[in-house]
């Protein structure tokens, strides 16, 4: 089991599609453990993972939506979505985390890259996101693909008060 950072960065990376059992529990397990130790988030964060997991349990197509796990010497260590959008063209970047563990591998720029060359083969023209502003780890890798900040306001979700961030990436500009 990863217990520190120097452990992780002995180990063998990888990436690959979240198709095993128990795939999406941890990954709904994980965010609800980790955003709670980090940020002292409630269980509601937990329920809205759970939702967007659950919606793409049940109805994702595989042409048009994936999901992705990173793995350290076999063990789970990240992930990321990618579902539809409410338009055609526009995909949606969904649940990306990296493990404390984990980090420094360079997994969470692999787990976008990874998402985005799908998007691109799946013939969207766009990619949107929604994060809060206090996840700068995840906004630094968002900006290095060029994502911009499309619009952000003060709200209260998860026991806190935070600013909700809407970004877009023009696959086409790339």
């Amino acid at each position: 089991m990863l217990k520190e950072a120097g452990e992780a960065r002995q180990g063998q990376a990888v990436i690959r599609r979240a198709d095993r059992p128990g795939d999406l529990g941890w990954v709904v397990m994980a965010h609800g453990e980790l955003y709670d130790r980090q940020f002292g988030y409630t269980t509601e964060f937990e329920a809205l993972v759970a939702k967007i997991v659950g919606d793409y349990a049940v109805q994702h197509s595989p042409a048009t939506e994936a999901a992705w796990i990173a793995e350290i010497d076999g063990e789970r260590a990240g992930c990321v979505f990618l579902v539809a959008g409410d338009e055609p063209s526009v995909a949606k970047l969904r649940v990306l985390l990296v493990t404390p563990a984990a980090r420094g591998h360079g997994l969470g720029t692999r787990l976008v890259e990874r998402c985005l060359t799908f998007a691109r083969e799946a013939g969207y023209e766009r990619v949107t996101l929604w994060t809060t502003a206090n996840l700068t780890s995840a906004r630094r890798i968002y900006e290095h693909f060029g994502f911009t900040l499309s619009d952000e306001e003060p709200q209260h979700s998860f026991g806190h008060d935070l600013v909700g961030q809407h970004w877009t990436l023009d696959l086409a500009a790339r």
